[in-house]
C-alpha cells in the first residue's frame, strides 16, 4: 500500500480532499493530511505546517497553485515517489521541479484512481 500526503486536508466532509483521505483508508492506504487547520478525519488527526514526515510514496494535491508555493521544498524534501495533481491544481511550476528530481507527475484525480484501480 502507499503511504500517501493528502496537502489540504479539511473536516469538512463536503470537501474531496476529506472523501480522498476516507477512500484511501478504506483501499488500505496509510494517509497523513496536511491542512490550514487542526481537526481529524474518521480518527486521523489533520497535521499542520510542514510536518516532519518520512516514506511519503504519494502526495495527493488538494491546494491551488498560489497556495502551493510555500510548500514547494518542503514536498520535494519529502522525496515522493509521485505527486498527483487533483483538478483545480495543476502546477507547470512545481511539476517540473518534481520531475526534475525524478518524481512521477500525475495530473489527475484520486479518487477517480482509487475507484478504477489505477492508484
Amino acid at each position: 500500500m502507499k503511504k500517501t500526503m493528502v496537502l489540504g486536508a479539511t473536516t469538512n466532509p463536503e470537501r474531496y480532499a476529506y472523501r480522498a483521505v476516507v477512500r484511501l483508508v478504506m483501499h488500505g492506504h496509510e494517509v497523513v493530511p496536511v491542512g490550514v487547520r487542526f481537526g481529524e478525519i474518521d480518527g486521523i488527526p489533520i497535521l499542520q505546517g510542514q510536518p516532519n514526515i518520512s516514506d511519503i510514496d504519494t502526495i495527493s494535491l488538494y491546494l491551488g497553485p498560489d497556495r502551493q508555493q510555500a510548500y514547494y521544498d518542503y514536498l520535494l524534501s519529502l522525496h515522493p515517489k509521485r505527486i498527483v495533481f487533483n483538478p483545480g491544481t495543476e502546477n507547470p511550476a512545481l511539476a517540473k521541479r518534481a520531475e526534475e528530481q525524478g518524481i512521477e507527475v500525475v495530473e489527475g484525480c484520486t479518487l477517480v484512481m482509487l475507484s478504477i484501480g489505477t492508484y
